[in-house]
């Protein structure tokens, strides 16, 4: 991680595979196909398996916060982003 951009490359990747895997159990717990999720949402199977995958959507960007609520509307889900002060150094 020494080099410069590493971290915050794993931590982008991190949080892409985490949004990932929460997208695709809430979409298998609902008992739907990459299909059904897709259509929902206006969206095409390729990309919601990207996302899933941890990937990008088709445009090469990660997902906007118009496509995450897409996702959410489409799952009945809220999207939430927190800006959580860290704990100051010891």
């Amino acid at each position: 991680m020494a080099e410069s951009g590493a971290a915050e490359a794993y931590e982008a990747a991190r949080l892409a595979y985490e949004l990932g895997r929460t997208v695709r159990g809430m979409r298998e717990g609902r008992g739907w196909s990459q299909n059904d999720l897709a259509r929902e949402a206006g969206m095409t199977q390729s990309a919601v398996a990207r996302l899933e995958a941890g990937g990008t959507i088709p445009s090469g960007t990660i997902p906007t916060l118009p496509v995450l609520e897409r996702l959410a509307r489409a799952l009945d889900a809220d999207v939430e982003v927190r800006l959580t002060p860290r704990a100051p150094a010891a």
